[in-house]
């Protein structure tokens, strides 16, 4: 009987666990979690003949090494970064076979932030609340890999992907997000709201899957105080007592407290993942019908 598994000899600085999340459960205090760049980790699962919510590993700048215990054909998608086979380079966004008890090194990162490794027949560890995702705020799903850990695969299905490499977008060397004014804006002086869609910022070093942090202007409020806690979307742009905005992305709290001056469209999110910190971020107003 095959082994199918993986075993992680170098896990990474924060490697975890994701496939397209769990949404509805927010009412639960769920986030809706899952792969930060979506389109990167559906690439990968393409790539191999995964579904695309196959579960995948989620790297973040300096990549992991894993060695697995039967011959299994793997794809590296999202920020560029070097793949190595037992030390020997191998193709990064195409489909590669790696033998049985060889080590594949995801390395560190070219530019971008998160790389995405998939392996035909996906990350089978088990579901939560229908999703194998890491969930760095709850806690819910995986922990984030350990050295010496071994993860289980799925039993491979579907069809290749016919092609040699596919093309990616690279990660942005300026992040421009479109936002739907609201529901908060009222929040804040003309001022302040001018500011927000007409100055540039930073992406944070602070800046993690819970929210894309930023550097720069602060934001002035026109009313003291603070809301009583509502529900938070993904996307939302909440903006806590220091003025800086912050974008909520994928692990983010239900709930909050903090004026939300705008939410960014959902379709701009994925970039988010790949903006490096010093990242310049431009908030643009896209009003409502």
């Amino acid at each position: 009987m095959t082994d199918s598994a993986l075993f992680v000899v170098r896990a990474g600085a924060l490697t975890t666990v994701q496939d397209r999340g769990r949404p509805g459960h927010a009412h639960l205090g769920v986030p809706h979690s899952g792969a930060l760049d979506g389109p990167a980790a559906a690439l990968a699962n393409r790539l191999v003949g995964n579904p695309p919510g196959a579960a995948v590993l989620e790297t973040t700048v300096n990549g992991c090494a894993v060695r697995p215990r039967s011959t299994v054909t793997v794809a590296v998608t999202g920020a560029p970064c070097a793949v190595r086979v037992d030390g020997r380079p191998a193709a990064w966004g195409a489909p590669v076979s790696v033998p049985a008890g060889a080590v594949l090194e995801v390395g560190t990162v070219i530019r971008g932030v998160r790389s995405y490794l998939a392996v035909r027949g996906g990350i089978a560890v088990e579901q939560v609340l229908g999703s194998r995702s890491t969930d760095l705020l709850s806690g819910l799903g995986p922990p984030p890999l350990a050295d010496g850990q071994v993860l289980p695969l799925g039993d491979p299905h579907g069809h290749y992907a016919r092609v040699d490499v596919a093309p990616q977008p690279a990660p942005p060397e300026e992040l421009v997000l479109r936002v739907t004014p609201g529901p908060r804006d009222d929040w804040f002086t003309p001022d302040a709201v001018r500011t927000f869609t007409s100055r540039a910022y930073r992406v944070s070093p602070s800046s993690n899957r819970i929210g894309l942090r930023t550097e720069g202007p602060a934001l002035e409020r026109s009313r003291p105080g603070e809301l009583p806690s509502e529900g938070m979307v993904l996307g939302a742009v909440q903006v806590p007592p220091d003025g800086r905005p912050v974008v909520f992305l994928a692990d983010h709290p239900t709930t909050g407290g903090y004026p939300v001056i705008a939410v960014v469209h959902r379709a701009d999110l994925p970039a988010t993942a790949q903006a490096a910190p010093g990242t310049p971020v431009r908030f643009v107003t896209v009003r409502r019908r």
